[in-house]
């Protein structure tokens, strides 16, 4: 009976975990149907076309600049104690947004969208951390994978309702995520790594003991106690992220996992969502074609969890890229077309969803999930903190410039050349995979680093 209660624990302690993701999307899909309600004649703040791309790319700004504060206090405080300081700025952030309206002050609005990209860019560095270090080797990267899943889930939820509800409403619903969630991870245990490496080997072992659902955890203490011996023997700074070929190599590896996944062009396809709709003629409305591209994502994010640790990191993640490239290359074609001549592409309409569809769902299972799955297994402890929160803050810093100047790049070169251009940078994404990303499958954190050093 004790492996069941163990994996249940364990499972659940890794969801809770990783829904501090639904923080994060409820704050991404938010600016959708927000955004049609200040654009609307009637709005209470109307905003400018340039106001409205800074309350979009404000939040990724924030999402780059909050890793490094949170890497720092995860390695003091501890991951779970962290992840519950979170809530704090998300609530903030809400009630910036909220005041926004009442103040009719889009600088509050700025600043709300700020406060909880920073909040984001913390549940980007520290949830993987937490995950990778509460899990068996067997299921830990089914609850990485987890991150997007609930990414998604928010996304339909903001999608769904917002097109419907008042501004302060929506506000209100998204605020009772945090409020609810904080509730739920105040009862979960901390991460058995991390009260090792500061010698509070009880508290680990009571961790442990309730994460396995067993008595019998002295091995696994010794394993990791081993571990993180290991790992100490070289302090956590900035010049033992290249202290050997191994965290070298991890570095590489994650900086080019979510260089992949921005640069494959999920933002330009989401913003874009709605306009594609249009083209093809379809009757479904906006904010109802935004809803099927939301369902369409998380339903695709749901099966990562169920195969990860059966068909491995690599084989997802070179699917994914084939199927972005695919995607893209697709789209940008279509436009090609279409720019040159309209009535060229009267009897293909429905291409351009169809490859957008392909799109969303090799992204969503493979590049969205992934690259924050395998970035909790691929550092040392001793460095994690650190390099977890260098590589989130590239990847949402390049996030912000790509939502920013999107528009500017399609202006100039034209759509199509843009989409043609996302679907090169999948394809060298999938190579990047082919030949540099070991597989982890069901190998266990110190495995990894031999792997890695050798």
């Amino acid at each position: 009976m004790a492996a069941p209660v163990g994996l249940r624990n364990t499972f659940l302690a890794g969801i809770i975990g990783n829904m501090a993701a639904l923080m994060v999307g409820s704050s991404m899909g938010w600016m959708s149907p927000t955004q049609t309600k200040l654009e609307a004649p009637d709005a209470f703040l109307p905003l400018t076309g340039d106001q409205l791309s800074w309350v979009g790319s404000l939040l990724a700004l924030g999402t780059g600049l909050g890793p490094i504060p949170a890497g720092i206090l995860a390695d003091r405080i501890g991951r779970k104690w962290t992840l519950l300081g979170l809530a704090v700025p998300f609530l903030l952030g809400w009630l910036l947004e909220g005041l926004a309206e009442a103040c009719l002050s889009v600088e509050l609005m700025y600043a709300g969208r700020l406060v909880q990209g920073i909040g984001n860019g913390a549940v980007f560095t520290v949830v993987p951390m937490y995950s990778g270090e509460i899990a068996e080797d067997s299921i830990r990267g089914a609850l990485g994978s987890f991150l997007q899943l609930f990414i998604t889930a928010a996304y339909v939820y903001e999608y769904s309702i917002g097109p419907f509800v008042p501004y302060w409403v929506l506000v209100v619903l998204s605020a009772i995520i945090p409020a609810i969630w904080a509730v739920a991870m105040f009862f979960m245990p901390g991460s058995p790594y991390f009260l090792l490496a500061k010698g509070r080997k009880e508290q680990a072992v009571v961790a442990l003991r309730w994460l396995r659902g067993t008595h019998d955890v002295d091995k696994e203490v010794l394993t990791i106690q081993e571990a993180v011996e290991e790992s100490q023997r070289s302090s956590g700074s900035l010049r033992n992220l290249v202290a050997t070929r191994g965290t070298k190599k991890a570095l590489i590896l994650g900086i080019g996992l979510v260089v992949g996944q921005q640069l494959s062009g999920v933002n330009a396809v989401l913003f874009y969502t709605a306009n594609i709709f249009e083209m093809t003629g379809s009757s479904l409305s906006a904010d109802v074609s935004t809803i099927i591209v939301g369902v369409v994502m998380f339903l695709s994010a749901l099966a990562t969890p169920l195969l990860i640790d059966r068909l491995g990191r690599r084989p997802i993640l070179l699917i994914s890229a084939i199927g972005m490239a695919a995607g893209q290359i697709i789209l940008g074609t279509y436009f090609f077309m279409y720019e040159q001549d309209k009535a060229s592409v009267k009897d293909i309409d429905f291409l351009p969803v169809l490859s957008l569809m392909l799109y969303v769902i090799a992204f969503s299972f493979g590049f969205g999930a992934l690259p924050w799955a395998v970035m909790g297994e691929l550092f040392p402890s001793n460095i994690k903190a650190i390099a977890t929160s260098l590589t989130a803050s590239f990847c949402w810093l390049l996030a912000f410039v790509i939502t920013k100047f999107f528009s500017n790049l399609a202006d100039v070169i034209g759509m199509s050349y843009t989409f043609w251009m996302f679907g090169v940078f999948c394809i060298m994404a999938g190579l990047f995979v082919f030949f540099w990303l070991p597989e982890t499958k069901s190998k266990s954190l110190q495995e990894i680093q031999d792997i890695l050093n050798r």
